[in-house]
């Protein structure tokens, strides 16, 4: 027994087992022993390997989750997560990019690609008239088949009339409109949102987990090209600004 553990015992303050087993796999984690995406114990596996009850091991694991450490996939386990990513807060690249250039895997997964017709919103957005033809997509991206980043993207057709046509599994948005329609001035608000029920779904989290929220206007000289929603899981992302006086 070590020296520290006699004095808490001592005065009876010994150390709560959620957080034994919360320094046990922080522990593992931190010396490498256990490497990103590697599974963890259950809960259930827990509770034999520490002999405490199932709250004490889901409170463990929910706290981790938390901060960052572990990922859970409903149905599926606990994994040890990746080190958050890295988005550019003042620059607008693209996230295959981004994923590529940490020596990951890009996926993505098409949701929605339609044409609709500018909502009164809408069209003050893109700066275009009520009931105007726009080109809709929803994407989500994955970074080691782990989705980071839902895309909800209206784009002015104008600006890109043949944005349907393109094949999404290999080229971005992103990288098409920065091919058609060059990016000329670009307009952020980040917000820290909520998952709702559709957006928890896609990205593999709880209803209600905490998530960034960027919404996005480009401009490609005198077109509005695009108003675009990208969610990020917090516990999976963060965004990095640099700028000088």
């Amino acid at each position: 027994m070590t020296a520290e553990k006699q004095t808490k015992e001592k005065i009876g303050t010994p150390i709560p087992l959620y957080l034994q087993v919360k320094q046990s796999i922080t522990e593992k984690i931190y010396t490498g022993e256990w490497q990103a995406n590697d599974r963890v114990p259950s809960e259930a596996e827990l509770v034999i390997q520490f002999h405490c009850s199932r709250m004490t091991a889901n409170r463990a694991l929910r706290e981790l989750t938390a901060e960052g450490l572990l990922v859970r996939l409903q149905g599926v386990g606990t994994f040890v997560a990746e080190p958050k990513g890295q988005s550019a807060l003042f620059e607008i690249h693209s996230i295959e990019a981004e994923i590529v250039a940490r020596d990951h895997q890009y996926s993505c997964k098409i949701i929605k690609l339609e044409e609709v017709t500018a909502s009164v919103a809408l069209a003050k957005e893109l700066n275009i008239s009520v009931g105007t033809r726009v080109y809709h997509s929803i994407i989500v991206h994955f970074e080691n088949e782990i989705p980071v980043q839902v895309e909800d993207r209206y784009v002015n057709a104008f600006a890109a009339p043949e944005y349907l046509q393109q094949d999404f599994l290999s080229v971005t948005p992103h990288d098409y409109l920065s091919q058609v329609a060059p990016l000329t001035q670009g307009e952020h608000i980040v917000e820290a949102v909520e998952a709702d029920e559709r957006s928890a779904k896609l990205l593999h989290i709880n209803i209600g987990s905490s998530c960034l929220l960027i919404t996005r206007r480009t401009w490609s000289q005198a077109f509005t090209v695009t108003s675009t929603k990208l969610l990020f899981p917090g516990h999976r992302y963060k965004l990095k600004g640099r700028f000088s006086s």
